[in-house]
């Protein structure tokens, strides 16, 4: 840049500094008058009470690193039923049993759709049972698959030997660990247990094998991202605006882990679909159930059960099988304590 250029372009900015005080002011001035309009908008709506909020953080900051002991502490001061703002958005809390019966038996259908956190809402969230809104006809589709082709009570009674044969390939894995004075990895076995049920209910055979240390923990290693990913904090949740920013990566992370889950899924619907064009016989599973309603065998689902939907299905069915392992877990730890 020339010399003249720069001289000009300190003298102009030598003209602005008398302004910029004035500026800071205005700028100042208008965010207090949206906080204050905001404020006064938060008690137009008859929410419950609850702690007055910042500006453009809300109440944030009231919540900690355990968000459980922050709400029950808040609800001693504003009541069972509360109001906080999330940056921009409004959450309810209730934090009694009177008021979570009234949230979950008394008007369940008016509170039953759920926020579906940004992480999974684009790969995920569109085919998903646990995050499509009850009111859906495609909800309702699917959850009448799932609760008559997999949870029926005809059904589990059906697959006990399966879950005998689990518990036994356990209990059968500690012995020889035992034997040869080894220790037992409870986590990874309990994981490899479910995993190895989960798929054998879905596929008819097992994904990983008890003895097989690095093929369990890393399927386990990619449920927990998932998890993580979907469950973590995450700005795009409380600042909608910012959402295409993806600002913390934590879509780009569950994209990444249920692309690696759905490999495995695509590896298993296309070995069954070129056996039953080479004429294998069927196995009756979760799988073959699945791909008779995609090919028109149920007219409620006819067409539903694309391959996104099924890798969908298998998702949270393998992820809540890590929960169940982890709540497992957490109960025998209580019972050791009393």
């Amino acid at each position: 840049m020339a010399p003249c250029s720069l001289t000009r372009f300190a003298d102009r900015m030598a003209e602005l500094l008398p302004i910029l005080p004035w500026l800071a002011w205005l700028l100042a001035s208008l965010l207090a008058a949206v906080y204050f309009l905001g404020l006064r908008a938060h008690q137009r709506r008859g929410l419950p009470p609850g702690p007055l909020p910042l500006p453009l953080i809300g109440n944030l900051h009231l919540l900690g690193d355990q968000p459980h002991r922050s709400l029950a502490g808040l609800a001693k001061t504003h009541g069972p039923l509360m109001s906080l703002r999330l940056g921009a958005v409004t959450t309810v809390v209730a934090s009694s049993p009177a008021a979570a019966r009234e949230f979950l038996q008394r008007h369940d259908a008016a509170f039953a759709t759920r926020s579906v956190p940004d992480a999974v809402a684009a790969v995920h969230g569109r085919n998903s049972v646990v995050w499509l809104p009850s009111s859906s006809p495609r909800w309702r589709s699917l959850r009448k698959v799932m609760s008559r082709e997999l949870f029926a009570p005809q059904r589990l009674d059906t697959l006990r030997h399966l879950r005998r044969e689990k518990v036994r390939q356990l209990v059968d894995h500690v012995g020889r660990l035992a034997a040869d004075g080894g220790a037992v990895d409870v986590g990874r076995a309990a994981f490899a247990t479910m995993l190895n049920l989960l798929s054998s209910t879905i596929f008819s055979r097992d994904l990983t094998d008890l003895d097989d240390h690095g093929e369990s923990k890393e399927f386990q290693e990619v449920v927990t991202k998932l998890m993580e990913a979907a469950g973590c904090p995450n700005l795009s949740d409380f600042y909608p605006v910012l959402a295409a920013a993806d600002l913390q990566g934590c879509r780009r992370r569950a994209a990444k882990v249920l692309a690696r889950l759905h490999r495995v899924f695509d590896e298993e619907i296309d070995r069954r679909l070129l056996g039953r064009e080479s004429g294998q016989p069927r196995k009756d599973d979760f799988l073959d159930l699945l791909l008779d309603s995609e090919t028109g065998g149920d007219k409620g689902t006819a067409g539903m059960m694309d391959r996104d939907t099924l890798r969908s299905i298998f998702s949270e069915l393998l992820a809540q099988g890590e929960i169940s392992k982890n709540l497992k877990l957490a109960s025998c730890r209580i019972f050791k304590l009393w």
